[in-house]
């Protein structure tokens, strides 16, 4: 397995190349990623190493979390995520892992978390249009009408409405 990095998007912009296409490009900050446990397969039964990025302050941390960093004299880190390695004798605790370990023109694989919506309406999760605002509408941010009249009476599976178990 090989070894990976945390970090965080930035945004998107655009470069060009020699022949003047556009090439959509995304922007990130990874790292610097601190080394907050080594395992080992004596010890936990594989080879493994924690890696934790983003300081944050004391207060947002819970007490075992804490713990399991102070125990190592780390500062607190916000995300920890754990990677397996073949070989554990090149890394120890507190050690820095930056962008420089990666070669020019190398191909790396990045994989992303997005942020949770929550409950959303349906204007944000379908792109349902919204209803009138004025003369005494009620139905600003409803789904409005779905369904059919008397024949079949009801919703049909797969019917984006909000309601269904389908999606």
């Amino acid at each position: 397995m090989s070894l990976g990095l945390l970090g965080n998007k930035i945004g998107m912009t655009q470069i060009f190349d020699e022949s003047g296409n556009i090439i959509p490009v995304t922007i990130l900050k990874v790292g610097p990623c601190v080394i907050t446990q080594v395992k080992t397969n004596l010890t936990d039964g594989y080879n493994a190493i924690q890696v934790g990025y983003g300081n944050v302050s004391t207060k947002s941390l819970t007490q075992p979390q804490l713990g399991h960093l102070q125990k190592s004299n780390i500062h607190p880190l916000k995300y920890l995520k754990e990677f397996r390695v073949n070989d554990v004798s090149e890394f120890e605790i507190g050690q820095v892992l930056n962008v420089d370990s990666f070669d020019v023109g190398q191909l790396i694989d990045i994989t992303g978390k997005s942020i949770g919506k929550g409950f959303s309406g349906l204007q944000k999760r379908h792109n349902f249009a919204r209803g009138p605002m004025t003369h005494g509408s009620k139905n600003h941010r409803g789904p409005g009408s779905i369904g059919m009249g008397t024949t079949p009476g009801r919703v049909l599976p797969g019917k984006k409405n909000g309601w269904s178990t389908w999606e």
